[in-house]
């Protein structure tokens, strides 16, 4: 049977938009990757065969691409896509750890360069994972040089969106005070309360000014 003649919902790609790559078996995700089989086979009966062939999914990993290309049904494009798509995985394994949020004084390290110098008020989000790890790290609203906004929705969404768990937040005060106004507690707490609602940790709203950073109380 050809992918495309099974239901939409037990097409690979159609599943793995609507569940998460997690939900696919290893045929169906490099039945993805191939993206078509050749007559007589569809995508998911190449991705088996070509499993079968190096043994299991470790080896297919590291085949080189010519062999790959003796192999009926894999070309030159689907024999480099395959390639590449394993070696970005090795990239991302032997890459660097992440920079972590363990303590409140690495959220100021992590906001501090796109805060300082800065002569209107910028609030910054940090998303990060259960571990700590920083996810994303973005300048979510710029103000005037003495206020801005605190977009409870919009830093909830950003976090969600980055697969965050707990996020940091930190704002700079240009006339160089670390004292947090009336509106600083007040939209802090209001955070606070939104983040609870969806199960986000939210870990400290920092001032931050010149070299110096101040905790709001939470």
């Amino acid at each position: 049977m050809r992918v495309k003649d099974l239901s939409e919902r037990d097409r690979p790609r159609e599943r793995l938009m609507s569940s998460g790559a997690a939900a696919l078996a290893d045929r169906e995700l490099l039945a993805v990757l191939l993206g078509s089989g050749f007559r007589g086979a569809s995508a998911l009966d190449l991705a088996t065969q070509v499993i079968e062939a190096c043994g299991d999914l470790d080896g297919l990993s590291r085949s080189d691409p010519h062999r790959l290309l003796t192999m009926r049904g894999i070309g030159p494009a689907k024999a480099a896509r395959v390639a590449a798509a394993f070696h970005l995985v090795r990239r991302a394994e032997s890459g660097p750890e992440p920079e972590r949020i363990t303590s409140t004084s690495d959220l100021a390290h992590a906001c501090a360069p796109l805060l300082r110098d800065r002569k209107h008020e910028r609030l910054v989000m940090v998303a990060c994972d259960t571990r700590g790890r920083i996810l994303k790290r973005a300048v979510l609203t710029e103000g005037g040089s003495d206020h801005t906004v605190m977009p409870v929705r919009e830093v909830i969404t950003e976090v969600l969106t980055a697969g965050g768990a707990m996020f940091g937040l930190a704002h700079n005060h240009p006339g160089g005070s670390l004292d947090p106004s009336q509106e600083d507690l007040e939209a802090t707490a209001r955070l606070l309360e939104a983040a609870q609602t969806v199960e986000l940790r939210l870990l400290d709203h920092l001032i931050i000014a010149d070299e110096s950073w101040r905790r709001i109380p939470l």
